[in-house]
C-alpha cells in the first residue's frame, strides 16, 4: 500500500509513518513545518530503516499538494495537517478556520482530481461536546464544539459525511484522539512542538528536562483530593 501522510512530521504523523513503514507499506510526508521539524525525517529513516518520501507544503497550496498527489500515486490519505491548540484558537478563529477547514477542502478537492478516494482524518474527542458524560462512545452524537478548534473539528466531519451521501465510492475514517501521548521508544520522535508547547504533556516534559522553571496548574478548587483538575 502507498499512504500520503499530510502533517507526516508531526507527533502523530511520524509515529504513523514509522507504523507504515515496518508494516512494510510505501510512505510519503507533506508537511509545511509550522510546528515540527525536517528532522523528523531523518529520525524516522534512522528508526525503520527506510526513508520516507518527504514535501514541504502547505495543503492549502492546491497546485503543490496536486503535484505531490500525483507524483507519488497513493492508495489512501492519512490527514494530519492542521493547527490543534485550544487557546489559540480562540485568539486567532480566522487561522484556525483558514488552515483547519480550509485545508481539508483543498485537500480532498485534490483527491477528487486524481479520484483518489479513501481517507483517514485525525479528528477530535471535542467533537462530543461538553455535554458527553465520560465514557464518550463512538456511537454518541457529536456535541457542541467549546472552541474555534473543536467547531473546525466538527465542521471538516460534516463535509466527509456530506462527501459520502454524495458519493459511495469514498470511504472514509474519523479518528476521534483524546489525549495522545509518548514517544517512540528509541526517543528520536515524539511530542516536541517548535516555540511554546500548549499541550499538558510537552509542558511535563519540557519542565522535566529543564526547559522551563515550572509546569503551572490552574485553580485549586475542583472536586479532588488535593483541588486541582483531573484530565480524561
Amino acid at each position: 500500500m502507498r499512504a500520503f501522510l499530510t502533517g507526516g512530521t508531526g507527533f502523530i504523523g511520524s509515529h504513523a509513518a514509522v507504523a507504515l513503514l515496518e508494516a512494510g507499506h510505501e510512505v510519503a510526508l507533506y508537511d509545511n513545518l509550522c510546528n515540527s521539524s525536517a528532522s523528523v525525517v531523518t529520525a524516522i529513516q534512522a528508526i525503520t530503516g527506510k526513508a520516507p518520501i518527504f514535501t514541504k507544503g502547505d495543503v492549502r497550496d492546491a497546485a503543490r499538494l496536486s503535484t505531490a498527489l500525483d507524483a507519488f500515486e497513493p492508495d489512501v490519505v492519512m490527514h494530519f495537517a492542521g493547527l490543534k491548540a485550544v487557546g489559540e484558537s480562540v485568539r486567532k478563529p480566522l487561522e484556525y478556520y483558514d488552515n483547519n477547514v480550509g485545508g481539508a477542502l483543498s485537500l480532498l478537492k485534490a483527491m477528487q482530481k486524481t479520484r483518489l478516494k479513501r481517507l483517514i482524518f485525525s479528528s477530535s474527542a471535542t467533537v462530543y461536546g461538553p455535554e458527553c458524560t465520560p465514557p464518550c462512545r463512538e456511537d454518541m452524537p457529536i456535541g457542541h464544539a467549546s472552541s474555534p478548534y473543536g467547531e473546525t473539528k466538527i465542521q471538516v466531519e460534516s463535509i466527509l459525511e456530506d462527501l459520502c451521501r454524495s458519493d459511495p465510492e469514498w470511504s472514509i475514517v474519523s479518528l476521534r484522539y483524546f489525549n495522545p501521548i509518548g514517544a517512540h521508544e528509541s526517543g528520536l520522535i515524539g511530542e516536541d512542538p517548535c516555540g511554546i508547547p500548549s499541550n499538558l504533556v510537552p509542558c511535563i516534559a519540557q519542565v522535566a528536562l529543564g526547559k522551563r522553571p515550572v509546569l503551572t496548574v490552574f485553580g485549586d478548587d475542583y472536586p479532588t483530593p488535593d483541588g486541582t483538575a483531573i484530565r480524561d
